[in-house]
């Protein structure tokens, strides 16, 4: 979220050599910074908002709004393939770009992802797991009649982020064995699965990401990542015998990642936090490896993609947890923000969001109201059209909450803490009232200003909800993200506790009443949280969480492995500090109830880590509950699934941590 009222400059930094770096073309438009009105640094300024024909939100109507997943242009235009659950599965739909009613192209009881519609029409690739295993195979289905193929049919070789050559008879993709920690690069023909590796024998620290091929075919552009995720390189392979050309020299740790190459081949536009440590677009002359910065913010800026003339690039700014999407002028060095929906606006489409033509842009955006959409940006008329619409009848935005947008120190004074903080409707400033605190998972994500179903769900029902960017978080710069490494369930742990602190301040909440939730990391620090700060929490809930360093680095994928290691220590060398980092360890001194949700084919998180906690509660005769959904993975696609894990959640909330009558929605009014 956004940054505190000292942060609010954007800064316009000199241009700096990065390694054989030249100094970039005339800054771009600075990013614009937030509003300073809307960050609120005084607990005592936070106010419900009086609202008093507000719906009640009921868990299965919030469900059935639609996600909208990854999607792909036409090669025509005239239609847009897309990822959504309408049918309850993650399935694949095509819309006519022009707006309409879509149409499902894969029926399916598995999740899919990565639509790419191939250059001729024919085909579009995408990929599916089973029942959460995150084992992809590579599938391929004909939009005219809806054949559909498994490419690649490999129950132990997971494969990924499909990508088309320019002939469409060829994909690229990224490639890993089960009991590998390496991500390889492959190309398969598509009429004879002729399989070649472009890449092989990565060392055991680097990934390959992310294949992105040049316009004749010749070359495949990809990144590779050191296992920490702390360094990265951006190499161009000949597909005719792999050999590759590393783009990006350079000294230290700095992170280049493509994402695209120019039509003529000569350019690559990338992302990297050389510059300042802040993530910020440039351009990369293949020729020279020249660098020419197109941002210098002290934001996110994240590289998007080239027009078809090569002429405009596009970028997405994430500003404290609102992103916006600008367009740089190549030409000119001229860069423009969209007049776009405040919220979460992010590019769309596979290869390109580009329609061929070059005069229509496919984005996605939703707010803490809207679910997320697929809109059609035309530059001629200046004006978007809404695509999909996810929002069902009986779910209206106004009745949902939009959040302030806050920022609190942290403990050790280090930090400005972002987070964004939802108060329900009509709600008294009696320090009688319900919260929860939200961790997020990652630990390297960030809370954004989106539509979340839980959050609007429970605020519905009374529960005031912060959700932090604990340190460690991405979206506020390289040292911030390193802050929490070698230290996870320690700082970040206190940032979480503070955001607890805080909203107590408010003179809403009631100290005995507050909860902690939380997911994957989030699940982690929620069970640290109960452990390490009992006499905090009335009641806790983590799901697909880890707990315990030393089993979790033995039964994990070996790539998630490799990445703990390399950011928190060795099981033999660190362990001090791995135990003392596992709330495992430290069960007995947990106080309140403990509901505990699991994937049963989760592979990062696997459902014996929760098993742990709930046979360590029960032999000391404490609370506990455990559901494990046994045909999900590390997170709930199914949405009978999600309805009945939310249904479990509210429930036991509202058990140990029952809201005050506020009001809040129109079926309390009339009781």
């Amino acid at each position: 979220m956004r940054k505190s009222l000292s942060y609010l400059a954007i800064f316009l930094l000199m241009s700096t050599s990065i390694g054989t770096a030249a100094q970039s073309k005339p800054a771009a438009t600075p990013v614009a910074a937030p509003d300073p009105e809307v960050v609120v640094t005084d607990p005592s300024q936070i106010t419900s908002k009086e609202k008093w024909d507000v719906q009640a939100l009921s868990i299965e109507k919030l469900y059935m709004t639609r996600e909208i997943g990854d999607s792909a242009w036409s090669p025509d235009g005239k239609q847009i393939a897309f990822i959504s659950n309408i049918s309850g599965r993650d399935n694949l739909w095509i819309v006519p770009s022009e707006g309409g009613w879509p149409v499902q192209l894969t029926v399916s009881n598995q999740r899919q992802q990565s639509p790419a519609w191939s250059p001729k029409g024919r085909w579009i690739a995408y990929t599916s797991d089973t029942d959460g295993n995150e084992q992809w195979d590579i599938f391929l289905v004909s939009p005219r009649d809806g054949q559909v193929v498994n490419l690649t049919n490999t129950a132990e070789i997971a494969e990924d982020s499909p990508a088309w050559s320019p002939d469409g008879e060829r994909l690229a993709y990224r490639v890993r064995p089960k009991d590998s920690p390496n991500y390889e690069i492959d190309v398969i023909e598509v009429a004879t699965r002729k399989v070649t590796h472009l890449t092989a024998n990565t060392p055991k620290e680097l990934r390959n990401s992310a294949p992105l091929w040049s316009r004749d075919g010749k070359s495949i552009l990809f990144t590779q990542t050191r296992a920490d995720d702390k360094d990265s390189n951006v190499l161009l392979a000949a597909t005719a015998d792999g050999k590759s050309l590393n783009l990006t020299p350079h000294e230290g740790n700095k992170i280049f990642q493509a994402t695209d190459l120019s039509p003529d081949g000569k350019t690559v536009l990338v992302t990297s936090n050389a510059l300042n440590a802040y993530d910020n677009a440039a351009l990369v002359d293949v020729a020279s490896k020249k660098i020419s910065w197109l941002t210098r913010e002290r934001w996110e800026v994240t590289a998007g993609k080239f027009s078809p003339n090569g002429k405009l690039a596009t970028l997405t700014a994430n500003v404290d947890g609102s992103s916006q999407i600008l367009v740089h002028n190549v030409m000119t060095g001229r860069t423009q923000t969209l007049p776009l929906a405040k919220g979460l606006n992010d590019i769309a489409g596979a290869e390109t969001p580009f329609a061929r033509e070059g005069t229509r842009l496919l984005y996605g955006h939703e707010g803490a109201g809207e679910p997320g959409d697929l809109w059609v940006y035309d530059f001629t008329t200046q004006k978007s059209l809404q695509v999909t619409h996810s929002l069902v009848g009986g779910v209206r935005s106004e009745d949902m909450v939009q959040p302030f947008l806050v920022h609190y120190p942290s403990k050790d004074g280090k930090w400005q803490i972002s987070a964004f903080f939802y108060v329900p409707f009509n709600a008294e400033r009696n320090s009688k009232n319900a919260a929860v605190v939200f961790a997020h998972g990652g630990p390297a994500n960030q809370v954004q200003n989106s539509f979340n179903r839980r959050v609007q769900y429970l605020v519905n029902q009374g529960f005031f909800v912060i959700l932090p960017n604990f340190r460690g978080s991405s979206g506020y710069g390289k040292e911030f993200e390193d802050a929490n490494r070698f230290d996870m369930g320690g700082g970040d742990l206190e940032d979480v506790i503070s955001a607890a602190d805080w909203i107590v301040k408010t003179g809403y909440i009631d100290p005995k009443k507050i909860a902690i939730m939380g997911g994957s990391y989030g699940g982690y620090l929620t069970l640290m949280a109960a452990a390490k700060a009992p006499d905090r929490w009335a009641a806790a809930a983590p799901f697909i969480p880890f707990v315990n360093w030393f089993t979790v680095l033995e039964h994990t994928e070996p790539n998630i492995r490799d990445h703990f290691i390399a950011v928190m220590g060795d099981p033999m060398k660190d362990k001090d500090r791995l135990r003392d980092r596992s709330p495992i360890y430290f069960v007995d001194h947990i106080q309140a109830p403990v509901l505990l949700l699991a994937g049963g084919n989760d592979p990062r998180c696997p459902p014996t880590e929760a098993e742990q906690v709930v046979q360590a509660i029960k032999k000391r005769g404490g609370s506990v509950e455990l559901k494990i959904y046994d045909n999900e993975g590390h997170g709930f696609s199914r949405v009978e699934n999600q309805i009945d894990a939310m249904t479990r959640i509210a429930e036991f909330l509202k058990k140990y941590v029952p809201p005050e009558k506020c009001g809040c929605n129109l079926d309390e009014v009339s009781r």
